[in-house]
């Protein structure tokens, strides 16, 4: 596998301009723009050197609920492989472009707590193309070490599983997940600004989260809620019964059209936590499960 470093990822509207120029038919023939992969490429894109800004760990913990503590969010190195995800979705030869994926699965592998001062190494590649009864999925891996100390191995991981609709496969296998998790009388009112809210923290502006005319341009009625503001949402909510050492699988269903009313429900079964976001007339948005490893 060729191995890339990357100094400097792009961030904000430079990273979501250079994701979309692909999906534009004026330019998406140009060369540098235009995709010219097929497959998934062989490549891992790298970045030595991360460190984290407390006040942006701070800000982020506010959006999504989480307690402030030394240590970061167990979500939170998303982020860091965020920039590296769309370098790579964004790349000619990646053969899929991030514009109009659709994010289906995240599942975070977290082995220890990551603390404030610490020194990362963030990676990234994709893998296993695969088709879909609306497409092809493909996954996309972040893996993050700490460069001093004795963690030779990834103290952190995460698979996220993109669907790129197209030519269908009805005989294909579908995504699966955790069952869904009712709700337990808890309910969560979410603004209309959220999108642009997590948006702030996190990077990622796509524009079906941002507003209903930009969410109408890609077939939303409203703008969305971020899958992974989710899943850190309900994470949050679970403060102090996730394991320093665990394995959190979710699997997104319904959009969360803002602003909107969930529910949020957990169940515990012998050592693993179920829990999920319900909306009001009993539609899944999210089903996940947190289960401890070694």
């Amino acid at each position: 596998m060729t191995v890339r470093e990357i100094t400097d990822t792009p961030a904000g509207w430079r990273m979501l301009l250079r994701a979309g120029l692909p999906s534009i038919p004026v330019v998406r023939s140009v060369p540098g723009v235009a995709k010219t992969g097929t497959s998934l490429p062989d490549l891992t894109l790298l970045r030595r050197g991360v460190t984290l800004d407390p006040d942006h760990v701070t800000a982020y913990g506010k959006v999504c609920g989480f307690l402030r503590r030394e240590t970061v969010p167990v979500t939170y190195p998303h982020l860091l492989g965020f920039g590296l995800q769309m370098a790579l979705m964004s790349d000619p030869s990646f053969p899929h472009t991030p514009v109009g994926s659709v994010h289906l699965r995240n599942t975070i592998t977290t082995h220890r707590p990551i603390g404030l001062s610490e020194t990362l190494e963030v990676r990234v590649h994709a893998t296993n193309q695969r088709p879909h009864p609306k497409g092809v999925v493909y996954d996309v891996v972040t893996s993050i070490s700490a460069e001093e100390g004795p963690d030779e191995s990834a103290v952190w991981e995460e698979t996220s599983t993109y669907l790129r609709p197209g030519n269908r496969h009805p005989d294909a296998e579908q995504v699966t997940g955790p069952l869904d998790v009712l709700p337990t009388g808890i309910e969560w009112r979410l603004p209309a600004d959220l999108g642009r809210s997590y948006a702030s923290v996190s990077g990622d502006h796509n524009p079906i989260h941002l507003t209903a005319l930009t969410a109408k341009a890609f077939g939303f009625p409203r703008q969305i809620a971020h899958g992974m503001w989710s899943k850190a949402r309900c994470l949050a909510a679970l403060d102090g019964r996730v394991p320093e050492a665990a394995r959190i699988d979710v699997v997104f269903k319904k959009p969360i059209l803002l602003p909107a009313t969930v529910g949020f429900g957990s169940v515990i079964e012998g050592s693993t936590i179920g829990f999920g976001l319900t909306s009001p007339s009993g539609k899944a948005h999210l089903a996940g499960t947190v289960e401890p490893v070694a």
